[in-house]
């Protein structure tokens, strides 16, 4: 009876090591926190997050596709770090012969495996979000500054019930002793959390979205490109040449925007083309509705029509109004629209009027 007595104490923990991990871990309540129903409870929150995903978010485009299955394999990897951690600390929980050294590991185990689960929690619910909020926009995506606002906010309220917790801190002296620390850093970050504020605004007027193609004026100056990203600091644009432009939130905030790409309202061009004075007017006007709407990225309605804008005893001007889905493709559809139409209306025998430039040459008497 004495060695079984005695080998049973090779496996306790002394009474000082014990009160030791009490004194900064509130083990009692950690060891509460961790069971099945928690883990079930995540499991369950991803399975839904991916049935979402398949049920209602098969139109997004394949590159929005990409970008949602890796944030789902980043998901998976942590839901199976938590699974690993989760099973190591049941199998020390539900054994009553451990070494000493094992059961002393125990409470930091649990606690690492906890904050695993907040973290998995926390991915998981910035998921659903995210694929919550690319419902209303399958094409052209959605900013990251929403979800990573939402993620933020909630990390820092399980943070902080998680500390009041497991380590017993008193959160209400601590923030009433940081109030002068924060006003501090608020000064410190004005222009920061000015930019964040105004990156928030933008998004609930939802002036524009992520893919649109925007003109924004300053004073004289304007700025044109369509939207890439939107973060904490900046907008991001990708101009007509393929450069990245960046311009601080409470600047765009500040500036007259105009946005060319609802999907009501097609973008409207026109082009001027001038004929000599004996050009026939009727047979003019008809070749060149008739050439530009045979272009493949000219819309058909509206139809292109022209239309007579000026004369004078050297040409006639007619000016030819076409529509278009894509304002980035401008340029190249407003090439397309110039040389076919001076290859039509030279098929037809109108010619160009030339540049008329008379000269005076006058002799001192």
């Amino acid at each position: 009876m004495e060695v079984k007595d005695k080998t049973w104490t090779l496996f306790q923990v002394p009474a000082s090591m014990k009160s030791m991990d009490d004194k900064i871990i509130q083990t009692e309540i950690l060891y509460s926190l961790l069971g099945f129903e928690p883990y079930v409870l995540i499991f369950s929150l991803v399975v839904v997050t991916w049935l979402f995903y398949k049920v209602f978010l098969q139109e997004v485009s394949e590159e929005r596709h990409k970008i949602i299955q890796n944030h789902f394999r980043g998901l998976f990897r942590n839901f199976i770090g938590l699974t690993i951690l989760f099973l190591i600390y049941m199998a020390m929980h539900e054994s009553q012969e451990l070494w000493s050294g094992f059961l002393r590991i125990k409470p930091y185990v649990a606690l690492v495996t906890f904050f695993w689960g907040l973290l998995t929690f926390v991915k998981t619910c910035r998921q659903l979000v995210l694929l919550y909020m690319f419902m209303s926009s399958m094409q052209a995506g959605v900013p990251m500054l929403i979800v990573n606002i939402f993620s933020l906010l909630l990390s820092t309220i399980l943070l902080f019930w998680s500390g009041s917790r497991l380590f017993g801190l008193q959160l209400g002296p601590l923030l009433a002793t940081s109030a002068a620390f924060s006003i501090i850093l608020g000064l410190a970050l004005q222009d920061t959390l000015g930019n964040l504020f105004a990156g928030i605004s933008l998004q609930i007027d939802k002036s524009f979205e992520i893919g649109d193609w925007l003109e924004i004026t300053q004073g004289m100056q304007k700025t044109i490109g369509q939207v890439k990203e939107i973060s904490w600091r900046s907008t991001t644009l990708v101009g007509i040449s393929d450069e990245l432009i960046t311009m601080p939130n409470r600047a765009v905030a500040t500036a007259q925007l105009s946005n060319f790409s609802p999907p009501e309202q097609p973008i409207v061009r026109t082009q001027t083309f001038r004929v000599k004075l004996d050009a026939p007017l009727e047979l003019t006007k008809e070749v060149l509705e008739r050439s530009i709407a045979d272009i493949s990225d000219v819309r058909g309605l509206p139809a292109p029509y022209a239309y007579v804008n000026d004369t004078n005893e050297n040409y006639i001007s007619f000016k030819i109004v076409y529509f278009i889905d894509s304002y980035g493709l401008q340029n190249i559809v407003g090439d397309k629209v110039l040389r076919k139409g001076i290859e039509d209306l030279q098929k037809n025998a109108i010619s160009l009027a030339r540049p008329y430039v008379e000269y005076v040459n006058k002799t001192e008497v």
